[in-house]
């Protein structure tokens, strides 16, 4: 059995590792899913502690508001896909546990389904397979005329409740996240974009150091009221290039036409991380780009030897 927990955006990423931590009380089986959620094979623990997965998952959420003052949502299933699925139908305060996967998954749409895209989706509701119980009955050849071999038959799979993907404990990042929080509810567009300059910045120097790209960049704008939205984009190439990163931050952010609205925080996440070295660059002619280049490499030595607010950019500085 897995248990799916997560928690509200406003508790930051910077609760992730703890709550690893309290999940490793449990089991040593603990994967970390950024920013809000972790997934826990709670199988051992289940016959350890003698419990159901929805008693086991009550003492985690009684630790968490004891230690952290944090409530979460828990989903149970037994693997990692109905998990996540139920951890995102349950009430805050409640487990939802997947006992019978062809019933939870019947009538949900497709697109619910792990690995399935809008285009996916689009195409499979061309043929009137709009729901993954439509998805399980359907031969297994046709799905995979419509949308190759191997992506048709992990999608029957997985309309049938079957995900083989491993809780991996200890993996490795699959995305870096930077947040920033307003002293109050800020309505200045101006000091928005310098938040998104601070956090490119930021994700930039990270991922150089780690000798990692990212392929997309998403961006997150919490208001006073709690509630969040989120777009994200993918680069035109894998890029650590702070100047790209911004630029496609500050496009995030004008896709959402925000006028005077009271944001709380922004964050930005860089996903499909990946190795430097298997990256490829497009050179270009502009000499622009090489110089800008040339200074983020000084000034990332800078900051190593010197400390991350060694060198700004001047918006930033001032």
């Amino acid at each position: 059995m897995i248990l799916c927990v997560r928690f509200g955006p406003e508790t930051g990423e910077a609760f992730l590792p703890r709550l690893v931590d309290l999940l490793g009380a449990f089991t040593p089986v603990v994967e970390a899913a950024p920013p809000h959620e972790a997934l826990a094979d709670v199988r051992g623990a289940l016959r350890y502690f003698d419990r159901t997965p929805a008693g086991l998952a009550a003492v985690i959420r009684i630790r968490a508001l004891a230690l952290y003052g944090a409530d979460c949502v828990i989903g149970a299933g037994p693997n990692p896909m109905l998990a996540r699925m139920a951890a995102r139908e349950a009430r805050p305060g409640l487990t939802l546990t997947v006992d019978d996967p062809a019933a939870f998954l019947r009538d949900r749409p497709v697109v619910a389904l792990d690995g399935v895209g809008r285009a996916t989706a689009r195409t499979l509701c061309g043929y009137g397979l709009d729901s993954a119980g439509r998805v399980a009955d359907a031969p297994l050849a046709v799905l995979q005329r419509l949308v190759g071999a191997k992506a048709g038959r992990e999608l029957w799979e997985r309309a049938r409740g079957i995900d083989r993907t491993p809780v991996v404990p200890n993996a490795a990042a699959r995305s870096l996240a930077a947040e920033r929080s307003f002293p109050h509810d800020e309505t200045d567009r101006t000091e928005q974009r310098r938040a998104l300059l601070s956090l490119a910045t930021e994700l930039g120097a990270r991922l150089r150091t780690e000798a990692q790209v990212c392929r997309s960049l998403a961006l997150t704008v919490r208001y006073a009221d709690r509630s969040t939205t989120s777009r994200s984009r993918t680069l035109p190439e894998p890029t650590a290039h702070t100047t790209a990163l911004t630029a496609l931050g500050y496009a995030l952010h004008d896709s959402l036409g925000l006028q005077r609205a009271r944001v709380r925080g922004v964050a930005l996440r860089a996903e499909g991380l990946g190795p430097a070295e298997r990256a490829a660059h497009q050179l270009t002619f502009d000499p622009a780009d090489e110089k800008a280049r040339r200074i983020e490499a000084v000034a990332d030595l800078a900051r190593a030897k010197f400390g991350p607010r060694a060198i700004l950019p001047g918006s930033l500085a001032a």
